[in-house]
């Protein structure tokens, strides 16, 4: 089994389209078809169901999949790691991050890290938490900063960032900010609320805060950035439930404690493959992040 026949194999899953792969890799689309159909008869699986509007995997090509990525991500660690022996970083550093994680300032973090290593190409992507720890997992993601969801595995480790309890936020003129006491879930069932997508760490925690008092909530603006959400709490549309931190990016709004939420914290965490699979490049990455420089 060659390593090109994995790339390419890997890049049709991903695409769900011959032709776009074979630009991606830039090869020809006989070549590509050719690959495949050679890692086909050597497995003795088809991988793919192939018709004129698309391409999907088999049962057998979804088995493949996940191993063809950690065995690519290995291959690229250890280029790298030589790479590293020689004195020169190398490669590629593929970050994962929600927006606007406590704990950690990615863009100095990373503008820190280019300055060190202008030889490795960062390439970053913002996802909900538990999509970005399949990703880690998967081998797709050297590292991601998220909020935690799971339970440290064999192939997926996690550093805490920052906890902090969540805190509500509204319109100055709402009623609950003449109030200006400390509100519990029930204070807001027939509130109507903005929130992110239901894979975003504050989502996640707004809902595990809400259920746990068995209060039931109407989210009516669903929404995947920090500041559209700001944005419609400052028209006054809606209030949201969201980490501390977030209060100190619109100081126009009113910040009121949620009661109890200390219980329920937000928390933000490092995730990282076990030691013995980490990149150099996301090596680097931590002891830069473990100095400080993020």
């Amino acid at each position: 089994m060659e390593l090109r026949h994995l790339q390419h194999f890997v890049a049709v899953a991903e695409d769900r389209h011959f032709t776009r792969a074979a630009e991606r890799l830039l090869v020809s689309q006989s070549g590509l078809s050719a690959s495949i159909r050679a890692l086909e008869r050597e497995l003795r699986a088809p991988l793919f169901v192939r018709t004129t509007r698309r391409v999907t995997l088999t049962e057998a090509g979804r088995a493949l999949l996940g191993e063809a990525r950690r065995v690519l991500a290995q291959v690229r660690a250890a280029h790298e790691a030589v790479a590293a022996v020689q004195g020169v970083l190398r490669g590629t550093l593929s970050l994962g991050t929600e927006q606007c994680v406590a704990g950690v300032h990615v863009a100095g973090l990373l503008a820190a890290f280019r300055r060190r290593h202008p030889d490795v190409e960062i390439r970053l992507r913002q996802a909900g938490s538990g999509e970005l720890a399949e990703e880690v997992a998967a081998g797709r993601l050297d590292l991601a900063f998220a909020y935690r969801t799971r339970a440290d595995t064999d192939q997926l480790r996690s550093a805490s960032l920052a906890a902090e309890p969540m805190t509500v936020l509204c319109h100055p003129g709402h009623r609950l900010a003449a109030g200006g006491a400390v509100l519990a879930p029930g204070d807001l069932a027939d509130e109507v609320f903005v929130d992110f997508h239901p894979d975003w760490g504050p989502r996640r925690v707004t809902d595990a805060v809400f259920a746990a008092a068995g209060v039931r909530r109407s989210v009516a603006l669903e929404v995947n950035d920090v500041h559209g959400l700001l944005d419609l709490i400052d028209e006054d549309l809606g209030i949201a439930v969201v980490p501390r931190h977030f209060r100190h990016k619109r100081a126009s709004l009113t910040s009121l404690p949620l009661q109890d939420s200390g219980r329920t914290l937000y928390e933000t965490i490092a995730l990282s493959p076990p030691p013995q699979a980490i990149s150099p490049a996301a090596r680097a990455l931590l002891a830069l992040l473990e100095t400080g420089s993020g």
